[in-house]
């Protein structure tokens, strides 16, 4: 006779399965959840060191005193809001801001369209970008001597230099200057004169100051003004200054060499009657003058002191100059980034466009920018959340005077930490502004992701 027995009900089966349950599915989804924490939990960590336990940290000294023993509340984040310097910083911030990720992201926009046009796109794509591989240190000491003001370091005012002495020219005598007690005086205006002169007369005009090194290849030994006939004014301007010693100061001695190409001018009752320019040997000559008296002056422009360029590093031009630093590092960045948009594009929408009539402007306005409207917007939010975060140029590149004409939130916090504020609470409020400000774009370059993940 064969014994039946029947299953244990299933209240029985969980009670003979033990603590860890019966079901191998979910003993399985606990296993994996361990694996997982086990491999996050020191990322986890190091992000609480280095992330979170700082935040907090600066969070809670941001409402202590500099010395951080005394609650002072909420007056460290007053305070921002009355420091001249930290209203400038929020100030230049804001310029960063609306200027730096705009003009980056309408210059990688041009780029990647006319990059498409290139036979050798991959070699400009290369070399746009190398930039990105430069630290912001050695691009910061590039562009420090680069907006150096003396032309014959920095060369940007070089070539600035260059092109304007090839319109305007420059002073061949700026250090040149009349030599005291022989007759020629130096005016308000920075020009020379000399005592009233009657027609018939000549005059020596004797100037020091310039190295004979530096006088012009074709100056000649220079000779006293020949006779002067009726109605005529003779001089010579002449480098007074004989080589080894010897000479006679106010006379023209042996050896002595002419200043040409000096502009020279007659005048009468404050007007240049006449003009003339100095010759090789420095000699000049008036004729045809009136009866009368008159003064022979030499213009300022003769003296001028030569053009050294733009002061790019001023005050003034600081902020813009570093800005094109950063715009020189960045603009590869957001020209690949919106060049990969522009590769993802539907080809047939835009060559239908053109087959209907459309100029390759009208196909860039009304086809292309709005296509790569949602790369555009995430370029220009993480280029804005990267400019608020900008240390390494302004420290490096703007000199100490104009420090704080160029400071931005960033540097201010430093400055007021540890750059001799040594004000931790004031820089810890700075901190969490900062942090702030940055997290509504963080939030959003967030949200779009996960949109165009889903």
């Amino acid at each position: 006779m064969t014994t039946v027995t029947a299953p244990p009900p299933p209240a029985a089966r969980a009670a003979s399965a033990g603590p860890r349950g019966a079901n191998p599915r979910q003993r399985a989804r606990r296993r994996r959840r361990l694996v997982a924490v086990v491999f996050v939990l020191p990322a986890l960590l190091l992000l609480g060191a280095l992330v979170v336990y700082p935040v907090l940290f600066s969070v809670g000294r941001s409402f202590f005193d500099a010395s951080g023993s005394r609650f002072v509340g909420g007056g460290n984040y007053a305070e921002i809001f009355r420091d001249p310097a930290t209203l400038k910083a929020i100030r230049n911030s804001t310029i960063w801001v609306v200027v730096a990720p705009t003009l980056l992201t309408g210059f990688g926009l041009i780029f990647a369209v006319l990059v498409e046009k290139v036979r050798w796109a991959s070699a400009f794509k290369l070399l746009m970008f190398m930039p990105m591989a430069v630290s912001f240190l050695a691009a910061g000491i590039i562009f420090r001597l680069a907006y150096e003001e003396d032309p014959d370091k920095g060369v940007l005012n070089a070539a600035v230099t260059g092109v304007h002495d090839a319109f305007e020219g420059a002073s061949s005598y700026p250090t040149a200057r009349a030599r005291e007690g022989h007759g020629v005086v130096k005016a308000a205006d920075g020009s020379y004169t000399t005592a009233a002169l009657a027609p018939g007369t000549g005059v020596g005009l004797g100037f020091v100051g310039v190295p004979p090194k530096e006088l012009p290849g074709d100056a000649r030994p220079a000779s006293p003004p020949a006779a002067a006939g009726p109605g005529e004014l003779r001089g010579v301007v002449y480098l007074d200054f004989t080589a080894g010693g010897g000479g006679r100061p106010g006379t023209v001695d042996a050896g002595e060499r002419g200043l040409p190409g000096m502009s020279v001018e007659a005048v009468r009752d404050g007007a240049a009657v006449a003009t003339a320019t100095t010759a090789a040997d420095g000699s000049f000559r008036f004729g045809d003058l009136a009866k009368g008296s008159y003064t022979v002056r030499l213009p300022a422009q003769n003296f001028a002191p030569p053009y050294e360029g733009v002061s790019w590093l001023g005050p003034a031009l600081v902020t813009p100059a570093i800005i094109g630093a950063y715009l020189w590092i960045w603009t590869g960045f957001a020209m690949v980034l919106i060049g990969a948009g522009l590769s993802a594009l539907p080809r047939d929408t835009l060559e239908a466009a053109r087959m209907d009539g459309a100029n390759e402007w009208q196909v860039f306005r009304r086809i292309t920018v709005p296509l790569l409207a949602p790369v555009l917007t995430v370029v220009f939010v993480t280029l804005v959340i990267n400019v608020m975060k900008v240390f390494d140029l302004i420290y490096i590149i703007a000199p100490g005077p104009v420090q704080e004409d160029a400071t931005v939130l960033a540097t201010q916090m430093w400055l007021v930490s540890f750059g001799g504020g040594n004000n931790q609470g004031l820089g810890s409020a700075l901190g969490v502004l900062l942090l702030l400000l940055v997290i509504p774009a963080m939030v959003f370059n967030v949200r779009r992701f996960r949109r165009s993940q889903s």
